[in-house]
């Protein structure tokens, strides 16, 4: 296992699709936070008010999040990060199921057509919750910015 977590290739292509994950994720969202609070409000599970704030705060932080997990600046405070709102999702995801409510994901696009929750979404979150708890306990660093960043604050 231990030279699993210190595979650089793996953790660079898991680095890689998990942060480009979220960074088409936030796009949308960011370009239109009036139409991701309506998504938000679908889950039935917060007030508007608070949706409101959310849907204008959380493009930003999922954008940030993938781009430090891509270019590996603080991996594992973004893959903790990323695991924490996967799994916030998934949560809401399994009660809008639960409760019966046919809307979209709101993950990608906000068109309320497309992205219905479903148990593969459930799925597809479980898989990146894992790659982001994997990325949590890795060590390799070989394809990193912080990698370089750390070897010169060291050769000084």
């Amino acid at each position: 296992m231990k030279k699993l977590l210190s595979n650089d290739y793996l953790i660079l292509i898991l680095r890689v699709v998990l942060g480009c994950v979220f960074i088409v994720a936030s796009i949308e969202k960011a370009a239109n936070p009036a139409s991701f609070t309506v998504s938000i409000d679908n889950y039935k599970l917060l007030p508007h008010a608070v949706a409101a704030v959310i849907a204008t705060v959380l493009p930003w932080i999922e954008l940030l999040c993938g781009l430090a997990l891509v270019f590996g600046v603080r991996t594992g405070g973004g893959a903790l990060l990323s695991s924490m709102m996967l799994g916030v999702f998934t949560i809401a995801v399994v009660s809008a199921l639960l409760r019966g409510l046919d809307i979209s994901c709101g993950c990608f696009t906000q068109d309320p057509n497309v992205g219905k929750v479903g148990w593969l979404k459930v799925g597809e979150n479980l898989l990146l919750i894992l790659a982001s708890i994997f990325l949590l306990f890795s060590t390799g660093v070989r394809f990193s910015i912080e990698r370089h960043l750390s070897s010169r604050s060291s050769a000084t």
